[in-house]
This record gives C-alpha cells, sequence and structure tokens, in this order.
C-alpha cells in the first residue's frame, strides 16, 4: 500500500484505543518507576490476560461481561497478593513480582495446550490485536479512564499501597484486551524513562506527545507495509523516547545517573 491509499480512518479506532490507556497508564508509570517496581505491571497484565484464558476456557464470550469480569477479578487477586507479599518480604518485592509473571504465563501455556487455537489467542494477549479494534469495543475503557483518571486525580497524594495495586490492576485488565501485554508494559514505562530529566508541566506533556506519537507512528506504517501493528507500535515508540530524552536536559552527572 502506498501512502496516497492509505486511509487514515481505518486506523482512527485504533489510535484512539491507544490514547485511552495512555491517559491512565503514563500517571501509573510514573508511581511505578517512583516506586521502583518496574515489572508490576508485566505481572499485573499476566495476569488479567490469564484470567480472559480461564474465562475462554469456560466458552463464555470473548466480548462479553463475563470475560471482563473474569480478567478484572483476576488482576484484582492479582494485586492483593502482591500487597500482601510487599507486606511480609519488601525486600524481594521485585523478585516476587518476576515470580507471579512467570506463574501466570506458564499457567496460560497449561490451560491452552489441548485447544487448537491456543497458539493463537496467546499470541493476540501478548502482542494485541490493536489494528482490528472497533468503536464498540471502546465503550466501557472510556468509562473505566474517566473512573481511574478521577481517582489518581483526587487521591494522588493519599494513595495507600493497597489503593495504587488495586486501581493499577482495574487499569490494566481493560488495556490488556485492548492492546496487549506488550504494549501494556511499553505504554507504562517507556514515555516515563523518555523524559525523566524534564521538569514541571512539560515533562507529563512529552511523555503523552511520545505515546501519542509512538502510537500514530506504528499504526500508519503497519498499515502500510502490512506489518504487526504492536510490535510495531513498540519500536516506534520507544525510538521516539530515545529521541526525546537524548534532545533533554543533561542529569548532573552525566552517564553515571544513567544507572541510579
Amino acid at each position: 500500500m502506498m501512502p496516497a491509499d492509505l486511509d487514515l480512518m481505518i486506523i482512527l479506532p485504533a489510535l484512539l484505543a491507544g490514547l485511552l490507556v495512555l491517559v491512565t497508564h503514563i500517571p501509573l508509570g510514573a508511581q511505578v518507576l517512583k516506586r521502583g517496581i518496574v515489572f508490576i505491571d508485566l505481572a499485573i497484565a499476566q495476569i488479567a490476560a490469564l484470567g480472559v484464558i480461564i474465562a475462554g476456557v469456560g466458552d463464555l464470550d470473548p466480548q462479553g461481561w463475563a470475560v471482563q469480569g473474569a480478567a478484572a477479578a483476576a488482576a484484582v487477586l492479582g494485586a492483593l497478593l502482591l500487597t500482601w507479599t510487599e507486606k511480609r518480604w519488601p525486600e524481594v518485592q521485585e523478585a516476587q513480582i518476576g515470580v507471579m509473571f512467570i506463574l501466570a504465563a506458564t499457567g496460560g501455556l497449561l490451560l491452552v495446550a489441548h485447544n487448537p487455537h491456543g497458539g493463537e489467542h496467546l499470541q493476540d494477549l501478548l502482542a494485541g490485536q490493536i489494528l482490528w479494534v472497533r468503536y464498540q469495543q471502546l465503550l466501557l475503557p472510556a468509562i473505566g479512564t474517566v473512573l481511574i483518571s478521577a481517582a489518581l486525580f483526587f487521591f494522588q497524594h493519599s494513595l495507600s499501597r493497597l489503593g495504587f495495586y488495586l486501581i493499577f490492576a482495574l487499569a490494566v485488565t481493560a488495556s490488556v484486551q485492548l492492546v496487549g501485554v506488550y504494549l501494556v508494559f511499553t505504554s507504562l514505562i517507556v514515555p516515563g524513562l523518555a523524559v525523566r530529566h524534564y521538569v514541571g508541566k512539560k515533562r507529563m506533556a512529552l511523555a503523552y506527545l511520545v505515546g501519542a506519537g509512538g502510537y500514530a507512528a506504528g499504526l500508519v506504517l503497519s498499515t502500510l507495509y502490512d506489518l504487526p501493528s504492536g510490535a510495531l507500535i513498540v519500536w516506534c515508540l520507544t525510538a521516539l523516547a530515545v529521541l526525546v530524552y537524548a534532545l533533554g536536559p543533561k542529569p548532573p552527572g552525566g552517564l553515571r545517573t544513567l544507572h541510579s
């Protein structure tokens, strides 16, 4: 397909899905980086995906409320467990998050082992099918985005550990089914890394621009060249983040702070 043949209306629902994800994931990602629990998003996203797989084993409607409920229940249970482990063994919380991720991932493999379409389903949950998102699929995530954004705004200075994990779980539940596990992680972490040395209001504005630009570029290029949308968005978003970081303010101490 040549650029002149590209119909931007085809990618508009997918772009809106990406923007909905970014609205909540960029501020949540900033909290994740601040708390030093970077891989919590992968773990919770994988647990939510496991809930979707469990619902699928039960032959529930993939677009129905039961699947949404199963994914949310799995993510909330994962959040509650992580809250407990952080209280009980805080010094190894990152390792415990990693264990939960690998258990959820391998649990999904076991559940779809005898399903002839199991591999395809897992691939969809990991890489996502964002290009095929339709407007009707955005209603529930849009409602969730408004509620989660309100909670983050009103409780940003008084959010407990449990409150943060629960809000995080609910945000990830919807986004995993829209964009996949890989894009959930990228949306949470990469824009925050790109602007970590910026200050003031410019910091968050640039983070949103990095995220939106990455989604837009990835969707356009994937449509033009018939490449997997989710994977290409990850690369475009990361490339844009590297550029914004490179052009941004230099941290005191130079390269030494890159590993801080």
